[in-house]
């Protein structure tokens, strides 16, 4: 039996093949039946369940080849990022930007639109110069802006619907230091300048505590100096004990006393202190975490985000203890970008995710959260938990209908189809 890490999602696959060659993920794809990639199980829905044959891709590892004086580096689909960032860090290169967790594949983040944060940067989709897919009828097939522009400009972003992704070549930059300010605020304050910290920093976010107005402004800026990271004892104890075990125990009390968790919720916003460190990039945009949660995550126009955030307060107040949320949530920003899918396509988005505690009520204030997304135009972050079908999907999207154009062109009989792509694209 199969699970998600979230634990939203599980199956028990007819069989599980865990291919070592481009041979063997088309023997696979043209051995009969349904037939789905699945990745790491980060996705917090069942996008990764395969009902009859599951590709594992942990023999699939590594990148080909590189270029270091070009940045064009083509990785096997199944390399896990944390893997990919250490590969090219030694290779004197990095990715232009990444999200703060590291446990998926590099196919997994790219065809769900994963991203991290920059007003002047796109989802980690936009770094993708080609794709090598393995399609329905076994056939290795190509796709770049010159070659098959259709299938790649659906490929970037394409939830597994359309073939297996064997390698991907990425657009890689010099490896690069951040420094990174973090620090304590209060949300009518940071809302205020938020607008002018996306113009002069590149990389700017807000972990709000959704029961309080207390929030976490991180800043992140490409620096010249060397790296000053946080000692070592200081990584322990701020991560591992204050932000994983201590947090841990703070969410299991409030599953045990949910009158306490707006209170809870309150605390753990007052007690942030400020940091600040600098780092390589791919040690500063991940942040480790041990504790479980659900997620739901909608990307909305950028200039929307004041009007949503205000509703949002307005849920947080409403609701009883029951419903409330322990863990706060993020807000973020990419830049528009061109991909069909993308869930920043055609338009400057920010993006909310909502958290949850493992094992404690989420669907009220999920649920309130979608319909204020809706009203707005709020697409789901691919990966995450939502409800939309592909009617309330087409609308939010230029190129939906593009996209199940080539769909049907490249998988006809729909081989790498599950119940999550049957729900989201018809």
């Amino acid at each position: 039996m199969w699970t998600n890490w979230a634990r939203t999602a599980s199956c028990a696959p007819t069989r599980v093949v865990h291919p070592a060659s481009t041979d063997e993920i088309a023997a696979t794809v043209v051995s009969g039946g349904r037939v789905r990639a699945r990745g790491s199980g980060h996705s917090f829905n069942d996008i990764a369940v395969a009902p009859e044959i599951a590709l594992d891709l942990d023999r699939w590892t590594g990148i080909v080849r590189a270029d270091a004086e070009s940045g064009l580096v083509t990785v096997r689909s199944g390399t896990p990022l944390h893997v990919l960032n250490a590969d090219l860090h030694r290779l004197g290169l990095a990715m232009p930007n990444l999200g703060d967790i590291d446990a998926q594949t590099v196919a997994g983040a790219v065809s769900t639109s994963t991203h991290g944060t920059g007003a002047k940067l796109g989802v980690l989709a936009t770094a993708i110069a080609a794709l090598e897919l393995v399609l329905a009828d076994g056939s290795v097939v190509t796709c770049s802006r010159s070659e098959r522009p259709d299938l790649f400009n659906a490929a970037r972003v394409g939830l597994g619907a359309l073939g297996v992704i064997s390698t991907i070549t990425l657009q890689c930059v010099p490896s690069f230091v951040l420094r990174a300010s973090e620090s304590p605020g209060r949300l009518d304050a940071v809302l205020e300048q938020f607008d002018d910290l996306c113009a002069v920093e590149d990389h700017v976010e807000f972990h709000w505590f959704t029961h309080s107005d207390r929030v976490i402004l991180k800043r992140n800026n490409r620096i010249s100096e060397p790296a000053r990271p946080l000692s070592r004892a200081r990584q322990v104890w701020e991560y591992e004990v204050m932000e994983n075990a201590a947090f841990g125990a703070v969410c299991k009390v409030a599953k045990t006393f949910p009158r306490y968790t707006r209170k809870l919720n309150e605390l753990c916003g007052s007690l942030i202190s400020e940091r600040t460190y600098s780092d390589y990039s791919h040690n500063v945009f991940v942040t480790p975490r041990r504790v479980r949660f659900v997620e739901t995550e909608f990307s909305i126009p950028r200039e929307t985000l004041m009007d949503v955030i205000g509703e949002l307060r307005a849920v947080a107040t409403k609701l009883g203890d029951r419903d409330a949320l322990i863990v706060p949530c993020e807000v973020r920003v990419a830049q528009a970008d061109d991909i069909w899918l993308s869930t920043a396509s055609g338009r400057d988005t920010a993006y909310i995710s909502m958290h949850q505690a493992l094992g404690m009520p989420y669907k009220a204030f999920f649920d309130a959260y979608a319909s204020i997304a809706a009203s707005v135009g709020g697409r789901p972050h691919w990966g995450k938990m939502h409800d939309l079908t592909s009617a309330e999907l087409r609308p939010l999207y230029p190129h939906f209908d593009d996209f199940l154009r080539v769909r049907d062109e490249v998988d006809p009989t729909r081989t790498f189809t599950n119940a999550y792509l049957d729900r989201v694209l018809g």
